[in-house]
């Protein structure tokens, strides 16, 4: 059984590098995008990006989001001043999603708050009881 608490880094030299890893195809062209506060761990939200977010958000050290609703690119904060600064940036193991930790400046959600998991699901107790059981 592999050894979780170890970490393998590879080293990519450059946007392109990355970009040729992603298994593109699988996942649509657009690759789903986990992002999380560098410091707390936090997840702050989920988006997606394309190539050219990918590239661009590498270039500049902030995120760009590609937006499935209006079809277009998106710079987290380009508007609202809420900006995400990159400080990782993670390939999961089947190379088809992005963790990123980010230094978030201001709220993160459009509803202002400071993750977009803001709203808690309580789940039936006798259905967790039930689930561990299985």
């Amino acid at each position: 059984m592999p050894d979780d608490s170890k970490e393998s880094t590879i080293k990519i030299n450059d946007a392109e590098e990355l970009i040729r890893l992603i298994d593109w195809e699988k996942v649509g062209f657009l690759v789903p995008v986990i992002t999380q506060h560098y410091l707390t761990g936090k997840v702050l939200m989920l988006g997606y990006m394309n190539q050219e977010a990918l590239r661009g958000s590498l270039q500049k050290g902030r995120m760009i989001y590609y937006s499935r609703t209006r079809q277009c690119l998106w710079e987290k904060g380009g508007t609202s001043g809420d900006f995400q600064f990159i400080k990782s940036m993670r390939l999961d193991c089947d190379n088809d999603t992005l963790l990123v930790k980010v230094k978030q400046i201001g709220s993160v959600c459009h509803t202002g708050n400071k993750s977009c998991f803001y709203k808690k699901y309580n789940i039936n107790k006798k259905y967790a009881d039930k689930k561990d059981k299985q």
